[in-house]
């Protein structure tokens, strides 16, 4: 019987991003802003790391400004994902959190977005989970529509 030998454990290392879903109302009802990274073809929520000093519901909306071009006004907490990584060429193994705010659009464009993704999408809110690339960020877009969904009948 052969014996195989087990490679020690990587280290792990926590790291804490912030971001959302951005929505507005549109001529199809409710879309949700995604940026998108045409190769490898990945449709995802803009995140990112806080700076010193932010809250990170700051940090939230700093990123998703930065990545969408959007001005955005927060709504409310979406809660949070985590995500287990090794990046290529590194020796540490990854343990992600990201907190997810939902945020309404009141200004800016999405011509405007950083260069960390090739463009952003307006995609209607319903059908926004099959397009994107992770699970768990799907997840947290269905947790929007239902927020929404929530304030509507609130707010008749």
């Amino acid at each position: 019987m052969k014996r195989t030998r087990r490679r020690p454990p990587l280290p792990t290392k926590e790291t804490v991003s912030a971001g959302g879903v951005v929505y507005r109302s549109g001529p199809e009802g409710i879309e949700i802003a995604l940026v998108v990274r045409d190769s490898p073809g990945i449709w995802a929520l803009p995140k990112g790391a806080p700076h010193e000093g932010e809250t990170i519901e700051q940090a939230a909306a700093r990123e998703v400004s930065e990545e969408t071009g959007l001005q955005v006004e927060p709504v409310a907490d979406l809660g949070e994902i985590d995500y287990w990584f090794v990046s290529r060429g590194e020796s540490v193994r990854y343990h992600k959190r990201v907190r997810h705010f939902l945020f309404r659009a009141v200004g800016g464009s999405t011509a405007e977005h950083d260069h960390e993704y090739d463009r952003v999408e307006w995609v209607p809110i319903g059908i926004a989970p099959e397009q994107m690339s992770y699970e768990n960020e799907a997840a947290i877009v269905r947790r929007a529509e239902e927020v929404l969904a929530n304030l509507a009948v609130q707010h008749g």
